[in-house]
């Protein structure tokens, strides 16, 4: 079943491969400029911090994509499979994307943890709606 709300998950998921590819043509480079071995026998946090923090930003980012669009991603395919994935629930979605995608372009580039949190609270903000869209439909409340 094909309704619009898939089409924003879709695009959060090719984004956390667009950051998975930045992640990876920053570090490479980084690593082996600055000789930086793994070593096995020791806590992952001393290899990332050997990595310059310009480089450790995407490899945050690319964590942080992996931890509440989850939410996202669960809610938007509810509303898909009770036919409520179009109209204002797909802006919805395609706003959190917006906003998610832009959370990390700042912090990847610039890390303003000011601007990084009030993108991340708009985000939760809109997600919550969306949350409380689902329930309202799944537990017979009035129509979202």
């Amino acid at each position: 079943m094909h309704t619009p709300i898939l089409c924003a998950v879709i695009a959060l998921v090719l984004w956390t491969f667009v950051m998975w590819l930045w992640l990876y043509a920053t570090r490479i480079p980084a690593v082996v400029k600055g000789g930086i071995a793994y070593d096995p026998n020791k806590p992952a946090s001393d290899f990332m911090d050997r990595i310059p923090p310009r480089v450790r930003w995407k490899a945050d980012n690319y964590n942080h994509l992996h931890e509440q669009p989850t939410i996202f991603y669960a809610v938007a395919i509810i509303l898909s499979m009770l036919a409520a994935g179009g109209g204002l629930n797909a802006t919805l979605a395609w706003i959190y994307v917006a906003l998610r995608i832009a959370h990390s372009l700042v912090q990847a580039t610039v890390n303003v943890v000011m601007l990084r949190l009030a993108l991340f609270v708009a985000a939760s903000a809109v997600l919550f709606v969306l949350s409380l869209r689902a329930a309202l439909l799944l537990f017979g409340g009035p129509a979202a």
